[in-house]
């Protein structure tokens, strides 16, 4: 500290001494009061202008204060930025309780390695929207649904990402709400994004969500990336990652466990997906790690009447998982699924290896129509490998309406100590196989050498959503 000019010094009536005393006591209180400087980095589809922590907005790391205005307040704050540069909020260290909020376009939620989203279990903050429209109603009741904790519609250019900061839905609360049949409403989700394009979701982990995980609907040009996902296996519709009705989605390198599918793909239920008409198309889903002992590691359906197409899986592990790749349909639900390619598969304790059925009967109400019939055609499998499994496979099309074009290739089984008798059971489906062992049912009839060169081939041109840039985003934030 520069010294006090002399005529300071010689003040007889004691006045600066005071006001020195006064401005080193000052001082000493702004030092213990020091911002915080974080520095952090992550690779991003875009990079902020601007950010804010969620401390700056009043929200306290107790893990007990309520800081649902402190991320609406910070949103809104941030929402300012969309048009000059974009917008980052900085959640640091910590545990902070909150309710439901909403995101806005061209912005970042970024969470430190020790931040911790804990969702209220105030059922008050937690607004109710109305059912999908390609729904028609809730999951869990008739009426609406409870608004996902982190949630945003018509958005463009939203990241949600960190450090691998944690999410935690607190779900025991809504899974005994709804094992005792008494919510009005379907549980809300973690992470939902309707009618929105360019969604990075990356780098978290995400525990005990009430009900899905993370649940894009009715949007494009999606990434999600280094998710881990926990659950109890037993909790319910705890489903990981539930691309519905989007275009253009890449998930990889996932680590799921949980009570229903690790990833599920969907696209509207019934006569109200049939009409909202929008499939879910180029889907990639590449180095996924599942177990889920009661579900499959993708399934597609049931909720499938918009039409699903151009699935490619590749690189995929399932441990204990009730079943590797998994079709759900049935009379009324209408829609399609085709164009479906799996490479690369490795299973290890498994119910099926493969199960598709056409008899999963679960409607949206009676009004759904009995002569809307599902196309399920164009499903390829090659170079899977499993162990310990009970039964290879449970294929079950729909009379008059049969499963087309399934095509597997280099698949090895290895059966249970204990497994069914019959390893294969067929019927309404008809395709190819070649280099499957066990020996498949008689509607799929093994190829002799020659006769399948590739077989179920993999598609070999690249899809838009891999082609997406990615940059290195580096910021220092003060709190």
């Amino acid at each position: 500290m520069d010294s006090l000019p002399i005529k300071f010094q010689v003040k007889k009536n004691g006045v600066w001494i005071l006001l020195l005393l006064a401005a080193l006591m000052a001082a000493s209180t702004e030092s213990r009061k020091a911002k915080v400087v974080d520095s952090f980095e992550y690779i991003a589809m875009s990079c902020r202008a601007h950010s804010a922590s969620i401390t700056e907005f009043g929200a306290v790391g107790d893990g007990k204060t309520s800081n649902t205005k402190a991320f609406k307040d910070a949103v809104d704050h941030l929402g300012q930025f969309s048009s000059d540069g974009g917008s980052q909020l900085y959640v640091p260290a910590g545990k902070w309780l909150t309710g439901s909020f909403s995101l806005v376009s061209h912005f970042t939620l970024f969470l430190h390695q020790d931040a911790v989203l804990l969702a209220s279990q105030d059922i008050n903050e937690w607004p109710v929207l109305k059912a999908l429209p390609s729904y028609g109603r809730g999951r869990d009741a008739a009426g609406g649904r409870f608004a996902s904790l982190i949630f945003g519609t018509n958005l463009t250019d939203v990241i949600i990402t960190g450090e691998n900061g944690t999410i935690d839905g607190q779900g025991a609360f809504w899974w005994q709400q709804f094992h005792k049949g008494k919510l009005k409403y379907t549980r809300p989700y973690l992470i939902e994004l309707m009618f929105s394009d360019g969604i990075q979701i990356s780098n978290l982990t995400l525990l005990n969500s009430p009900s899905w995980n993370v649940h894009p609907v009715y949007s494009s040009n999606i990434l999600v990336k280094g998710i881990t996902i926990l659950a109890p296996v037993t909790s319910p519709n705890t489903d990981g990652i539930n691309p519905d009705s989007c275009t253009n989605t890449r998930i990889e390198d996932c680590y799921i466990v949980s009570g229903d599918d690790c990833v599920a793909v969907k696209s509207g239920w019934d006569e109200y997906g049939i009409a909202f008409g929008m499939p879910t198309k180029q889907l990639i889903i590449r180095r996924l790690t599942c177990i889920s002992p009661y579900s499959a590691t993708i399934a597609l359906g049931s909720e499938m009447s918009g039409g699903i197409q151009d699935v490619r899986a590749e690189d995929i592990t399932a441990v204990h998982t009730e079943s590797g790749v998994r079709i759900k349909t049935a009379v009324g639900r209408g829609g399609f699924v085709k164009d479906i390619y799996v490479r690369r598969m490795t299973m290890h304790t498994m119910k099926w290896a493969f199960w598709m059925t056409g008899n999963y009967g679960s409607h949206a109400d009676k009004n759904y129509d009995p002569n809307a019939l599902p196309v399920i055609q164009n499903i390829n499998y090659r170079d899977m490998a499993a162990d310990n499994v009970s039964m290879a496979a449970r294929l079950e099309g729909i009379a008059g309406d049969p499963f087309t074009q399934i095509c597997i290739s280099n698949v090895t089984i290895g059966m249970a100590a204990k497994a069914k008798k019959v390893p294969w059971t067929c019927s309404d489906v008809g395709g190819i196989t070649a280099g499957v062992s066990p020996r498949p049912c008689d509607l799929l009839p093994e190829q002799g050498p020659g006769k399948m060169e590739e077989g179920c081939d993999f598609p070999t041109e690249t899809l838009p959503i891999d082609s997406v840039e990615l940059k290195t985003c580096s910021y220092k934030i003060n709190y």
